[in-house]
């Protein structure tokens, strides 16, 4: 299987702790350019699949290909800085480092490259900021002086510092007012936009999910169960989206075949 549109591509699938089977036979395609948003109940296995994407744990079985290369066969350093160089993670808390300032969380990717001047390093970390609206001022302040605003910027400043082609973002807005939420989805739609990205993100607030998302990949029953964008999305009458998204689309009038009416996305050829 092949698609050069497929940024990441994930075929029979299936991960398992002990006797609890997480995905079972689960396969996707994250298209180049898209906005790829994952939902799914408790216990679905979204961040566990962002995980593996970002080859933070593998699966029993099946392949995760990013770029064209299979997670599993990245085994040496270069190879996997290479990949880690072209994709960037928003952890759902930030994750900020807490012992150090926020020039120097931006500035740890760029100096873990080993190939940047001092000076070069300052010219990015500030350009970097101020692609956050993070003011200069800011930038000697530690993680805890900081609102979850700020947190959530410098965290994606970081997760920018090398100039990703994929972003990988996990409950972006989570902990945010509805005001800062507004201005954060405004301020991933303008990167998004700038740079070019293709975003895989995982959340549950459905104002940042109808604001952002391109397509949607529902999570249910240890698989992918459809892929499509929302006005497709809300007409299914699977039990999980009818619940998920009834307050964007009600099912007034399920429908009565005995045919199922959601179906997976069939893997391109």
């Amino acid at each position: 299987m092949s698609n050069s549109q497929c940024i990441i591509e994930i075929e029979a699938l299936q991960t398992q702790f002990g006797d609890h089977i997480v995905h079972q036979d689960l396969n996707l395609c994250v298209h180049q350019s898209e906005i790829l948003t994952l939902v799914g109940g408790s216990g679905s296995g979204k961040t566990t699949l962002l995980r593996q994407m970002l080859g933070l744990e593998q699966p029993v079985q099946g392949v995760v290909r990013i770029f064209g290369h299979n997670r599993s066969d990245l085994q040496s350093v270069q190879q996997n800085q290479n990949i880690r160089g072209r994709s960037g993670v928003l952890f759902q808390q930030g994750a900020l480092f807490s012992a150090l300032t926020v020039f120097d969380n931006v500035a740890l990717p760029l100096r873990e490259r080993h190939s940047l001047s001092e000076a070069s390093i300052r010219e990015l970390v500030m350009l970097k900021l101020n692609m956050v609206a993070i003011e200069p001022e800011h930038a000697d302040k530690m993680p805890a002086a900081l609102s979850g605003g700020m947190i959530k910027r410098v965290a994606l400043a970081r997760a920018l510092a090398l100039d990703p082609e994929l972003l990988f973002l996990d409950e972006p807005t989570a902990g945010l007012d509805p005001v800062l939420s507004e201005s954060f989805v405004e301020l991933i739609r303008t990167l998004r936009s700038e740079m070019d990205l293709t975003i895989v993100m995982v959340t549950h607030d459905l104002d940042t999910l109808v604001a952002l998302s391109d397509r949607i990949a529902v999570l249910a029953e240890q698989k992918v169960i459809a892929v499509g964008p929302l006005s497709e999305i809300v007409q299914l009458t699977h039990p999980f989206i009818s619940s998920f998204f009834k307050s964007i689309h009600p099912h007034s009038n399920p429908q009565t075949s005995s045919e199922p009416s959601w179906k997976t996305e069939p893997m391109p050829s």
